[in-house]
């Protein structure tokens, strides 16, 4: 029997093939208790001054740059040990840079996949939320109202996710910053929308829409078992930078890619009757309540 690092996960290996065994005891909600560095940057006018500075995307570069040179390794083991990740769980290696660190490979037992193909899968470590895309494609995010037309910048494709599902995994720092494919299939679309990078921390929801005016980019994808549905990632402050891999197709479980250091989110959208989320997912939505989910954990099924 495996268990996931932190999480109520878990895999028993029967005679006649796997069954995966998950529980979600743990559920995080993320109030008003948020850093001091956040609260001065959004609630206080010197703060949202050094906002508009820290969002220039001549800072972004130089964060960058900086989180990928030899100069950012002293901030690993305290990084590590502030953040209480099992090193144990990821492959060994020599890191560069904090930004080498920071995209490590978990190993591949931590996270295996069920082999039942019905399963809607997580297709990352992440506080996840469920939505209901309602027949005017509005929906709220932390109390925050979006519309499909505005995340996407496609009327056409917001009108086809009427009536179904919209997933959103928010990472944090601490998280595994690698996602997946949920399913088999096809790219059909692609889009990148340059916007600014706002920390998606809940502190930033109540002045701006922030997946909205976030970077963010997407892809329309024709799957095998759960039709076509929109695989979105959304950059965060400073760094954030979102890393995807090239081809036209895939397979269930392969990486997508990955993010640069800096809190991000990934965001699933799927059509009218072709998946049922779970139901303990949904009643902790409704509640305003994240649940914690990990890579190719099920979170519903066809």
């Amino acid at each position: 029997m495996y268990r996931f690092s932190d999480c109520d996960v878990y895999c028993l290996n029967l005679a006649k093939g796997e069954i995966m065994i998950y529980e979600r005891r743990e559920k995080t909600y993320y109030s008003e208790e948020e850093n001091k560095t956040l609260l001065f940057l959004y609630n206080h006018f010197l703060g949202r001054v050094l906002l508009k500075i820290v969002m220039m995307r001549w800072v972004t570069k130089l964060c960058g740059w900086y989180m990928s040179s030899k100069l950012s390794k002293g901030r690993i083991p305290k990084f590590i040990e502030k953040n209480h990740i099992r090193m144990e769980d990821y492959q060994e290696e020599e890191y560069s840079s904090f930004n080498d660190f920071f995209i490590r490979k978990i190993k591949k037992e931590k996270r295996p996949m069920p082999k039942e193909e019905n399963l809607f899968l997580a297709p990352a470590d992440s506080r996840l939320t469920v939505y209901p895309i309602e027949e005017d494609s509005t929906f709220w995010i932390k109390n925050s109202c979006y519309t499909l037309e505005e995340l996407l910048k496609d009327s056409k494709l917001a009108s086809s996710f009427q009536g179904g599902y919209c997933f959103v995994y928010r990472l944090c720092v601490d998280d595994y910053h690698r996602y997946s494919y949920i399913d088999s299939g096809t790219v059909v679309k692609e889009k990148k929308l340059k916007g600014v990078l706002h920390t998606v921390q809940p502190i930033a929801f109540q002045k701006y829409k922030v997946f909205v005016e976030n970077t963010r980019e997407y892809q329309v994808l024709k799957t095998k078992t759960f039709g076509t549905i929109v695989q979105m990632e959304v950059g965060a402050l400073l760094v954030g930078k979102i890393c995807n891999e090239k081809g036209k197709e895939f397979s269930r479980g392969d990486e997508k890619g990955h993010f640069c250091f800096g809190g991000s989110t990934v965001i699933v959208l799927v059509p009218k009757d072709t998946v049922i989320p779970d139901s303990d997912i949904l009643d902790n939505s409704a509640k305003g309540i994240e649940s914690r989910v990990y890579l190719f954990e099920p979170v519903g099924r066809r």
